[in-house]
């Protein structure tokens, strides 16, 4: 009985040394670059929601690690330019070859509309596609799965555990602390983590730029939620319309809170010089760029094709 006591308490104090804590942080390294990038652990739990007629629904999520800050420029140039990549992969279930990746066409004219890429600015101004072939990308290079949040997932991973549309600590008063956004951003983004983060260590999601969710459009995303309130994903069925969240430095401060919503427009390609229009770029969305998520539980390769088949809809 006593040998049985010591095993538990041996198990129960590996445990626990190994818990991973909200926030908890994990450098990763993409291979054949000169960056890394930190995610930030989630843990699972209950994302309340309220119906505008008072009526009460909680989204049960698994956990997760989401970006800590919004994909740079720097990282996203190493998908962008074959000249900044090369064989390196820790992909065990391929082969990468950089030679084979589909990239990103040339942009023929500025996206940042002169805000520039250097000094670790968030990567702006692609389609949610071009986001998600990123991630794909992102896959082949380290082995592991990477995607977009979902809806769900992006506003709980902004609340930090707090029940309001702000996280803990953050109110209109102090939200220049934590945001850019107009009255604070001389109308333009900058390098990423220069704000204060969120309880959970995030930087950036009340204000820089909004985001990319992997989530269709849901107009009453509430009704429709409350028959699946389980780690929902609404598949996108079109190139538009797909869901955006969070302030970016061209809102006002009532904006740029975690419930903020966006619908994806075909306007944004409006100045688009392509013909056709570009999958990779949207020629008037400086404003929008991402952060990538990756499920604690790795899906198997067969899952993880069958997840980017249904997600990229050109």
């Amino acid at each position: 009985m006593k040998k049985y006591f010591l095993v538990a308490a041996a198990i129960f104090l590996f445990s626990a040394l190994n818990a991973q804590i909200p926030g908890e942080s994990n450098k990763v390294s993409i291979p054949g670059g000169k960056t890394d990038f930190s995610l930030s652990f989630i843990p699972a739990g209950q994302l309340a929601m309220q119906s505008p007629d008072g009526k009460s629904l909680n989204i049960q999520l698994d956990a997760f690690w989401i970006g800590t800050k919004e994909v740079t420029y720097d990282e996203f140039i190493q998908f962008q330019y074959r000249k900044n990549d090369n064989n390196s992969s820790n992909w065990k279930d391929g082969i990468y070859s950089a030679d084979a990746i589909t990239r990103p066409t040339p942009q023929y004219m500025d996206y940042t509309w002169g805000m520039g890429t250097l000094d670790g600015v968030p990567a702006v101004a692609m389609t949610q596609q071009g986001a998600l072939r990123f991630c794909y990308w992102l896959y082949q290079k380290t082995g592991q799965f990477y995607r977009l949040p979902t809806e769900a997932e992006w506003e709980y991973a902004c609340r930090a555990g707090s029940s309001g549309p702000l996280p803990a600590n953050v109110t209109e008063t102090n939200l220049g602390d934590y945001a850019w956004y107009y009255d604070n951003s001389t109308e333009k983004y900058h390098p990423t983590s220069k704000k204060k983060p969120n309880a959970w260590g995030l930087f950036d999601m009340l204000g820089n730029v909004s985001e990319w969710t992997s989530d269709n459009y849901i107009d009453d995303y509430f009704a429709q939620t409350s028959a699946n309130p389980n780690n929902p994903w609404y598949k996108p069925n079109a190139k538009h319309s797909r869901t955006v969240k969070g302030g970016s430095f061209d809102d006002n401060p009532e904006d740029c809170n975690c419930a903020k919503r966006i619908k994806s427009l075909p306007t944004w390609q409006k100045r688009d010089p392509q013909i056709p229009r570009s999958r990779w770029w949207n020629t008037d969305s400086s404003f929008l760029g991402f952060r990538v998520v990756r499920p604690i539980k790795q899906p198997s390769t067969t899952e993880i094709e069958a997840y980017f088949q249904a997600a990229i809809v050109d």
